[in-house]
C-alpha cells in the first residue's frame, strides 16, 4: 500500500530514486469540473453564433483566412483545398472534413439566403448531391462577405491569439452585414440548441433603421418591417403566429409548405397536373420523392398516376400527374399531411451575448447587432483620428521645414550623420522624433511650389477632417446617423424580394373543405367492393326497361348493397355480427360505372368474418336520434345516436348478436315512428317505435316479428304519414302499398299479407318507404342497373304479386333498391334496403 502523508498528499516513486508528491481528487468532482469545461468550450467555441455577427468561430476563421489569402471577390479562384489547409494550419485545429463542410454550406444558394463564398465546381445540390472533392473545387469571397470583414484593419475588434499563440485571429468580425437574423444559424451544444430562420436583408435593414429612429421601438413595431422568416427555397409560411411568437419570445414553431399549383390540362383528354416549384427550406427532394410514392404505394395518397423530376438549372419543376377520375385538391392535401411537402420548423433564437447564451427576441437580436455596429463605428473613427493626428504632426514638421528651408539645410550639411542632424534639428525647431525624420525622409521635389501648395491643402483637409472626427467621437447620435447611412447603403446595394410567401390561415386545411358537396351512389358488391360514382350518372328510363351496366363483378360476385349519401356525410357501417365502422363519404374512392371498386376491407379495419350488412348516413350525432336494428330472426333494438360518435378504428358493438342470428338492417329515427318489418314470406308487421325503449350498445334487444319456420325478416322501414311501402322480389316483380293498408299492431306479431309471393316472382327481398315523385335504383346481383320513376309504379292491394320492375336475364336476380328524393326545398336524401336516414 502507498502511504498518504500528513499533509493529505500521497508519495510515489519517481524513477526509483526520489519521491513524487500527488494531491489525491474527488472522481465526481473532477467528471462534474471537466465535463463543465467540455460542454462551455462546445457551447462558446464551436456550436453557437455571436450575436454580433452571427458566425461561429469556424466561419469566422475561414472568412478571415480567404481575406488573408486575398481571395476577395472578383480576384482569382483558389482551391478550396489550399483554403481548408490554410484555416486549418493556422487558425481552426480541427479535421478538414469539418471545415470543408462549413465552407460548402456557405457557398450552397440553398442553404444560405446570402451565400457568403462564391464557389465554383459541383458543392451539392438540393436532392441532396454532396460536394466534390475540395481538390476539385475552388472559392472566392462573395461581395457580400467582404462587408462582413470591411474595416477590420482600423482596429474595430479584438483580436485573440490562434490556438498555439503565434498568430492573431478576429474574435468578431466588423459585420457590418446582420447576418444572424439574414442567415440564421443552426446548432447543437450540450444541452442546448440553437435554431434561427433567415430572413429578407432589405426588410432586416429596415427594422434596424427603425430601431435607429425610434430607440423605444416594440417588437410588434419591429414586425411592421420584417414580415415574415426568408428562406432560400421561397415556399409558403402558414399562418402568422408562429413566427410573430418567436420574435417575442425567441422560440416558436412555424409551418412551412411547398409551394404547388393544379395545372389543367390544355388540351380534351389529357390530366390534371400538381406541379410542385418550390420545397420546404432544408427539405432534400430526392427524399420528398421517395416518401411520395411510399405514401402512394401505402395508398394514403389516392389518385397519383406518375411522379416525374423536371427540374433544370432554371428551377425545380415536380410533376404529379393525376388519374383522370382523381381530385387534385385533396390528393395536394393528403401530401401536406403525409410528406415532407408540409414540414414545421422549430425557432430558438439562442445565440452567444457577451460570451455567455442568451434566448433572445426580435428587438434584442436588432438592438445587440446595432451596439455593435456602433461600436465599431465608434473605434474606426478613434483609429482614423488617431492616423489623422498622427498625420498632421508629420506635415506640421513638413511646414516648418518648408518655411525655414535654408537653415533646415545648412544644419543636415554641418552635421556628421543622420542622427546628429535629427537631434539639430529637433532642438533648432522644438520638433519631434517623428517629425526630424520625416524631414530627412523628406525629397527634394517637395520644395517646389505646386509641392509646398500641396502640402499646405493637404494641412488644410486634414484640419477638417480631425474636427469631423472629433465630434464623431464625442456623440452618439452622430454615429448612430453613420451607422444608419451604412445600413441605407447596404440595403440599397444588396436588398432583393421575398422569396418566401405568407398565408394568414393558420388553421389546417381539412378534406371536406376541398371537396364539393355532391349525391354519390355508393355500391357495395357481395365480395366487399366498395366505389361510389355521382347520382347524375343515371340516365332515367321507364318501367321495365333493360337497365345500363353500372359495376363489373366477377362471376362469383355481384352488387349486394346500394345507398345514396352526399360526399360530406357520415357512413355508419354495421356488420352482420353487430359491430359499428365509422367512414366519411368522400374517403371511398370515386371510380367509374364500368369498375369494380376498392376492397372495403382497405377502409375499414373489420375482421375476415364480418359482412358489412346495413348503412346508415349522418351529418351530426344528434342526442334526440336513434339507430334502430333489425336481424333477420326478427329482434329489433334502439340505441341512442350519440353512443355512436366516436368509434374506434377497429368498430364498437353495437349489437349484442344471438348465436344464430345476424344484423339485417338499421335506420336513423326520432323515437317517435312506427315501424314496419317485412318477411321473406310476403308479410309485413306495423307497430310503434315506442313500444321498443332505447337500450345500450351491448344490449341483446327484443322480439319485433313472429317467424314461421323457414323464414326470415328481409328488411325494415320507418313509416311516415301518407307514405308508400314498396315490395320487391328476387325475380324483379314489385308494387306499391298505402301504409295505411297495414294495420297497426303489437311489437312481435306476425303481421298481415304484404305481397303475394309465388314461384314466377320468388320470394320478397326488399321492403322500402317510398313517395310519388321519388326515383328507383335497381341493381341486379350481375351488376346491371335501372333508374325509374315510382310514379310509374301503380299503387295495389296488399294480396297482389304486383308488376315486373326489371327484366332479368336467366339466373340473375334482384340485389339492391335504392330511392332518389328530389325536392327543391330540400337536400337529397337517400333510403335502401338495409335502412338509411340522416341524423
Amino acid at each position: 500500500m502507498k502511504k498518504i502523508s500528513d499533509d493529505n498528499t500521497l508519495d510515489l516513486p519517481l524513477n526509483g530514486n526520489g519521491r513524487e508528491r500527488v494531491q489525491p481528487v474527488n472522481v465526481e468532482d473532477e467528471m462534474k469540473t471537466s465535463y463543465i469545461n467540455y460542454s462551455m468550450s462546445v457551447i462558446v467555441s464551436r456550436a453557437l453564433p455571436d450575436v454580433r455577427d452571427g458566425l461561429k468561430p469556424v466561419h469566422r476563421r475561414i472568412l478571415y483566412g480567404m481575406m488573408e489569402l486575398g481571395l476577395g471577390a472578383g480576384r482569382p479562384y483558389k482551391k478550396c483545398a489550399r483554403i481548408v489547409g490554410d484555416v486549418m494550419g493556422k487558425y481552426h485545429p480541427h479535421g478538414d472534413a469539418a471545415i470543408y463542410d462549413t465552407l460548402v454550406r456557405m457557398v450552397q444558394n440553398f442553404s444560405l439566403r446570402y451565400p457568403l463564398v462564391d464557389g465554383q465546381g459541383n458543392f451539392g445540390s438540393v436532392d441532396g448531391d454532396g460536394a466534390a472533392a475540395m481538390r476539385y473545387t475552388e472559392a472566392r469571397m462573395n461581395r457580400i462577405s467582404e462587408e462582413m470583414l470591411g474595416d477590420i484593419d482600423k482596429e474595430t475588434v479584438d483580436f485573440v491569439p490562434n490556438y498555439d499563440e503565434t498568430l492573431k485571429v478576429p474574435s468578431v468580425l466588423p459585420s457590418r452585414l446582420p447576418n444572424l437574423l439574414v442567415n440564421g444559424s443552426d446548432g447543437i451544444a450540450v444541452g442546448m440548441a440553437t435554431r434561427i430562420p433567415p430572413h429578407n436583408l432589405r426588410e432586416v435593414l429596415s427594422a434596424a433603421i427603425a430601431m435607429i429612429d425610434d430607440p423605444a421601438i416594440t417588437v410588434e413595431g419591429l414586425m411592421q418591417h420584417v414580415t415574415a422568416p426568408d428562406f432560400p427555397t421561397g415556399g409558403i409560411i402558414f399562418g402568422r403566429q408562429g413566427f410573430s411568437e418567436a420574435y417575442r419570445t425567441g422560440r416558436g414553431r412555424i409551418t412551412v409548405r411547398a409551394k404547388a399549383n393544379i395545372e389543367e390540362p390544355a388540351k380534351a383528354g389529357g390530366r390534371t397536373k400538381i406541379v410542385i416549384s418550390e420545397i420546404p427550406y432544408q427539405v432534400n427532394k430526392t427524399r420528398l420523392i421517395e416518401s411520395i410514392v411510399q405514401q402512394i404505394n401505402d395508398k394514403k395518397i389516392e389518385g397519383v398516376a406518375d411522379i416525374r423530376d423536371e427540374s433544370d438549372r432554371d428551377g425545380m419543376r415536380l410533376v404529379l400527374e393525376m388519374k383522370r377520375d382523381a381530385v387534385p385538391d385533396v390528393a395536394l392535401s393528403q401530401l401536406f399531411k403525409h410528406t415532407p411537402m408540409q414540414e414545421t420548423f422549430g425557432v430558438i433564437m439562442l445565440a452567444l451575448v457577451k460570451g455567455a447564451p442568451k434566448i433572445l427576441d426580435l428587438r434584442q437580436m436588432i438592438e445587440y447587432y446595432l451596439d455593435h455596429r456602433h461600436e465599431v463605428v465608434y473605434r474606426r473613427a478613434q483609429f482614423e483620428l488617431k492616423q489623422a493626428r498622427e498625420r498632421m504632426h508629420i506635415l506640421e514638421g513638413l511646414q516648418i521645414a518648408v518655411d525655414n528651408i535654408d537653415e533646415v539645410i545648412e544644419i543636415i550639411r554641418k552635421a556628421s550623420s543622420t542622427e546628429v542632424a535629427a537631434a539639430e534639428l529637433r532642438t533648432a525647431f522644438a520638433l519631434s522624433e517623428v517629425q526630424a525624420k520625416a524631414i530627412l525622409d523628406m525629397r527634394l521635389a517637395r520644395l517646389t511650389g505646386l509641392e509646398r501648395q500641396k502640402l499646405s491643402d493637404e494641412i488644410r483637409e486634414l484640419k477638417v477632417r480631425i474636427a469631423g472626427l472629433q465630434e464623431l467621437v464625442a456623440s452618439r447620435e452622430k454615429r448612430m446617423l453613420v451607422v444608419r447611412n451604412e445600413l441605407l447603403e447596404l440595403r440599397e446595394k444588396y436588398g432583393d424580394e421575398r422569396r418566401t410567401e405568407v398565408v394568414d390561415d393558420t388553421g389546417e386545411v381539412q378534406l371536406e373543405d376541398l371537396i364539393a358537396t355532391e349525391e354519390m351512389v355508393v355500391t357495395i358488391s357481395h365480395g366487399g367492393y366498395i366505389k361510389r360514382f355521382p347520382v347524375s350518372g343515371f340516365r332515367k328510363q321507364g318501367r321495365g326497361g333493360r337497365g345500363s351496366q353500372g359495376a363489373s363483378t366477377r362471376e362469383e360476385d355481384w352488387i349486394e348493397h346500394l345507398f345514396v349519401a352526399s360526399t360530406h356525410d357520415y357512413i355508419l357501417f354495421f356488420t352482420d355480427k353487430g359491430r359499428c365502422y365509422w367512414l366519411k363519404v368522400y374517403q371511398i374512392p370515386q371510380l367509374g360505372r364500368g369498375t369494380r371498386g376498392k376492397a372495403l376491407v382497405n377502409l375499414i379495419e373489420r375482421s375476415a368474418e364480418e359482412n358489412v350488412r346495413a348503412f346508415v348516413t349522418v351529418k351530426e350525432f344528434r342526442e334526440d336520434r336513434y339507430v334502430l336494428m333489425c336481424t333477420k330472426n326478427g329482434t329489433v333494438k334502439k340505441t341512442q345516436l350519440s353512443d355512436f360518435s366516436n368509434p374506434r378504428s377497429s368498430g364498437i358493438i353495437a349489437l349484442n348478436i344471438a348465436e344464430n342470428d345476424e344484423l339485417l338492417n338499421a335506420a336513423l329515427t326520432d323515437g317517435s315512428n312506427e315501424v314496419i318489418i317485412g318477411t321473406s314470406e310476403g308479410k309485413a308487421v306495423r307497430f310503434g317505435e315506442s313500444e321498443v325503449r332505447p337500450m345500450g350498445r351491448t344490449a341483446t334487444g327484443v322480439r319485433g316479428v313472429m317467424l314461421k319456420a323457414g323464414a326470415s325478416a328481409v328488411g325494415m322501414i320507418v313509416a311516415h304519414e301518407r307514405s308508400s311501402i314498396l315490395n320487391v322480389t328476387e325475380n324483379g316483380y314489385g308494387k306499391r302499398s298505402a301504409a295505411e293498408d297495414f294495420r297497426l299492431t303489437k311489437r312481435g306479431a306476425q303481421g298481415v299479407l304484404a305481397l303475394k309471393t309465388t314461384l314466377k316472382t320468388g320470394p320478397m327481398v326488399v321492403i322500402k318507404e317510398v313517395a310519388e315523385n321519388d326515383d328507383l335504383i335497381i341493381v341486379t346481383s350481375n351488376g346491371v342497373v335501372i333508374r325509374q320513376s315510382v310514379a310509374n309504379i301503380r299503387e295495389m292491394g296488399r294480396v297482389t304479386q304486383g308488376v315486373r320492375l326489371i327484366k332479368l336475364d336467366s339466373g340473375d336476380r334482384v340485389s339492391a333498391v335504392a330511392k332518389v328524393v328530389k325536392d327543391e326545398d330540400e337536400e337529397v336524401e337517400a333510403g335502401e334496403e338495409s335502412g338509411n336516414g340522416e341524423g
